[in-house]
């Protein structure tokens, strides 16, 4: 199996630099279980939705984790916080003129950054706060790097689902980002369970999720869910870290119905999406798609993808 398999072409002015005026006004492709394609519109998800679904969603939180600060002698550093290992160390992402090494600090505002060495292509750095209020005062929204303008205030509210609850992502859920509290609620009232797991460094599936999703279609929103979702099968664990990597040939033992948006060509991601959905529909979808021009990436429409 190789990487270029999953390729497609893709305009770039395809890729959604905004999101739509309102969460739920997006499109969808609705991708059946025979493979054939439908043009609908998010707002149209409730009518394929009944009492047989259970709908799961991922409710992390996304911090800001993206950091500016300088060193005492003035060189420009960028962090980007990728795991916190306790309330004032984490594993981060570093850019700056020169490769820090053990004992440098970097001034962030009113606090001190002091690398501490390198775990592989991170480093391990210590904050003179806690890493949250750091953070909070400080950090930015940690947008993709196709999104190509500053984040402002606008992407701090919509870089987040309504539903966020737990901190920890470093990336949005962005199947999520679709749903307000209104389309939550007609879920709800065509008689869909909606149950609620956490994955951002490592999954949480509480108990009541899984049992919610017993002799039900099981409806996951975003491939995060999905991964949580497997994983706790897989392992017979509700919690921990997960290193799932889902490609053709998986056998799913959870997940019935896929709710995710357009990803990027030779990712892991697209490999889950054609593990899910096989790999010839998936790639004449994001071929007919792109010939629609649907909006694709994180900030982009959505597809249901039935298994």
């Amino acid at each position: 199996m190789l990487v270029s398999e999953f390729d497609y072409a893709l305009p770039a002015e395809l890729i959604a630099q905004h999101p739509a005026p309102e969460r739920s006004a997006s499109r969808l492709l609705h991708v059946d279980a025979r493979g054939a394609l439908h043009d609908r519109r998010f707002a149209d998800l409730p009518s394929l939705v009944d009492e047989r679904d259970t709908v799961v969603l991922n409710d992390t939180r996304v911090v800001k984790a993206r950091l500016f600060g300088r060193k005492p002698s003035g060189g420009q550093v960028e962090l980007f916080v990728e795991r916190a290992l306790g309330d004032r160390q984490a594993l981060a992402l570093m850019r700056a003129g020169h490769a820090p090494k053990a004992g440098t600090e970097v001034l962030i505002g009113d606090a001190r950054a002091t690398v501490e060495g390198r775990e592989g292509e991170l480093y391990r750095v210590r904050f003179s706060d806690d890493i949250e209020r750091v953070l909070e005062r400080h950090g930015t929204v940690p947008l993709p790097p196709y999104i190509t303008h500053a984040p402002d205030a606008a992407d701090a509210e919509r870089y987040q689902t309504v539903y966020a609850a737990q901190p920890g992502a470093v990336a949005a859920p962005t199947a999520g980002l679709h749903f307000d509290a209104a389309m939550l609620e007609r879920l709800r009232l065509r008689g869909a369970r909606l149950a609620k797991l956490t994955l951002h460094v490592g999954f949480n599936v509480p108990k009541s999720t899984m049992e919610a999703t017993r002799g039900r279609r099981v409806l996951a929103v975003g491939t995060t869910t999905l991964r949580a979702l497997e994983s706790a099968a897989a392992s017979g664990a509700s919690s921990g870290e997960t290193d799932l990597f889902i490609y053709p040939g998986y056998e799913f033992q959870v997940v019935d119905r896929l709710l995710t948006n357009f990803h990027l060509p030779k990712s892991t991601l697209l490999m889950l999406v054609c593990a899910f959905g096989g790999r010839g529909n998936m790639l004449r979808a994001y071929r007919h798609a792109v010939e629609q021009r649907y909006r694709f990436f994180s900030y982009g429409d959505a597809m249901l993808i039935e298994r």
